[in-house]
């Protein structure tokens, strides 16, 4: 007869049976749970910096709650929720201040800090959409704006993008977002004057459609004498109201023609009606009166400063070719900063400071923003 196995006595059973129980939440909790992948939105990628949701936390009131770590030179997928505010900072003497980190800067909405979410350097390149005026009332300065834009165009760096449009009558993309210098020359002397001026139009297909396609640090160069005189889908106040939404500043190159449209004698007739030197018969309409040339001039100031932007004379050909200058300096030098406004109601206009630790310094950024119907859906989400 086999003998049998010794059994297990009931003691060591219990122990080890206990000892696997205990084994069981340290493995449970050993494991990290990978945080979620953000969402991607599309048309919207950039090369900019961007500050971790898992490492940054922020409290409900919108105040700073961490510090985490901006990776500069990375891919930011941008939600349209995001307020972007294009920033220059100088010093007392009007000298440009590079080499800033986002830990420099501070930004408040209402009073309120927000957590810096985008953060884009100097160094990073930008795109441009130049929007020119190609009317009736340009006829005799056709030659002197493509000169200007020309210039414009080739103190930008290699890296960085012009998309070229006009409008007169009809509005037209002469040429897509591209850093090929001799596509954007051949863009620029393709501009043929017209007739009338679809202004507001022109403005508000480039905010509302153009820009869109674009990310990144972006800006609007309107190139007119801000007069209107044949807009059918937008208005002064329409298009002032987009551009507080917009997340790109709008810098308004103005030049002169009520000289040529209002002047004395020997006058010359173009297209669409317009007698140059010579006030036409019971005021000629919109757009050749002193009132429509003070309303043209309030209007290319605010669009300017309601965006962040600023406003350029170009009276003259030298006065053109030192305001493109001046515009080219500032984009090289601009930081942007980004970050997701607190919810609440649509249509609010919010306050926006944005400052930098170093004493001494001059910042430049738009100081209010109208919080859209999008932000308010996707705040919430």
């Amino acid at each position: 007869m086999r003998a049998r196995a010794p059994a297990l006595p009931v003691f060591g059973l219990a122990v080890i049976l206990c000892l696997l129980i205990l084994s069981l939440p340290a493995r449970a909790q050993s494991g990290r749970k990978a945080p979620p992948e953000a969402k991607p939105s599309p048309g919207q990628a950039s090369n900019a910096a961007t500050t971790s949701d898992q490492d940054e936390q922020t409290t409900n009131n919108g105040k700073i709650a961490g510090d985490g770590e901006t990776i500069e030179g990375d891919t930011l997928t941008v939600d349209t929720a995001l307020v972007t505010v294009p920033v220059t900072v100088m010093d007392r003497g009007g000298k440009y201040i590079p080499n800033l980190t986002r830990r420099d800067f501070h930004v408040f909405e209402n009073g309120v800090e927000q957590r810096i979410a985008y953060f884009a350097t100097v160094d990073q390149p930008f795109t441009v959409v130049l929007l020119i005026d190609t009317s009736g009332s340009t006829h005799f300065k056709i030659e002197e704006m493509q000169g200007a834009a020309i210039s414009f165009v080739n103190q930008l760096k290699d890296q960085d993008r012009v998309m070229v449009m006009s409008f007169d009558d009809s509005i037209r993309t002469l040429c897509e977002p591209t850093s090929d210098r001799d596509t954007l020359i051949q863009a620029i002397r393709r501009t043929r004057t017209g007739g009338s001026t679809r202004l507001y139009d022109a403005v508000h297909q480039t905010i509302r459609q153009k820009l869109k396609s674009i990310g990144g640090r972006k800006a609007v160069v309107l190139f007119t004498d801000g007069v209107d005189t044949a807009s059918d889908q937008a208005t002064y106040e329409s298009t002032i109201r987009e551009v507080r939404e917009a997340d790109a500043a709008v810098y308004s190159v103005a030049y002169d023609t009520s000289r040529d449209v209002m002047g004395g004698p020997g006058g010359i007739r173009l297209p669409g009606g317009v007698i140059f030197g010579i006030p036409p018969p019971g005021g000629g309409g919109p757009g050749s009166s002193p009132a429509d040339y003070r309303r043209a001039g309030e209007y290319l100031h605010e669009i300017a400063s309601e965006s962040g932007g600023q406003y350029y004379r170009g009276d003259t050909i030298v006065g053109l070719s030192a305001a493109f200058s001046e515009l080219a300096d500032e984009l090289r030098r601009q930081y942007s900063i980004g970050y997701y406004p607190p919810a609440g109601q649509a249509g609010q206009r919010r306050d926006i400071k944005v400052r930098v630790n170093q004493t001494g310094l001059v910042v430049k950024a738009r100081d209010n923003y109208i919080y859209s119907k999008s932000s308010a859906k996707e705040s919430k989400q």
